[in-house]
């Protein structure tokens, strides 16, 4: 079981920053490749970034490529998304979630792969 708790959504203008913290419990956080998804009311969940259990191997969605960067830090249990340029059309919920083992060092990922997710953090960006 893990437990995931995200932290730093908030209203920012558009062109500025953000980064998003995802707290994981459990001693076993370094076996999980770890995502970041964002949903909008009435849209499908959208996989934004998501990395290796290691951190050796990152995936970006076309979206946010080249503007938003995530990162894990497995000595604190945490991942991180950093997100710059933000833009408008970034405003979502965004979540956190752990990938089944199974699919560990896939490069293929998808939402259902994902078993445990956190309870997400608003992001809203004004133009």
């Amino acid at each position: 079981q893990v437990q995931l708790v995200e932290s730093g959504g908030g209203l920012v203008q558009a062109g500025g920053s953000l980064r998003l913290s995802c707290a994981a419990s459990g001693r076993t956080f370094n076996r999980y490749d770890m995502g970041w998804f964002r949903q909008v009311s009435g849209k499908e969940r959208e996989l934004v970034a998501a990395i290796s259990w290691s951190g050796a191997s990152t995936y970006y969605g076309d979206s946010v490529k080249g503007r938003f960067t995530i990162s894990r830090d497995n000595a604190k249990n945490t991942v991180y998304l950093q997100m710059n340029m933000l833009k408008p059309e970034d405003t979502a919920v965004y979540y956190c979630a752990a990938r089944a083992e199974y699919y560990s060092g896939s490069y293929y990922y998808t939402e259902n792969q994902f078993d445990y997710w956190g309870q997400g953090t608003q992001v809203t960006v004004s133009s």
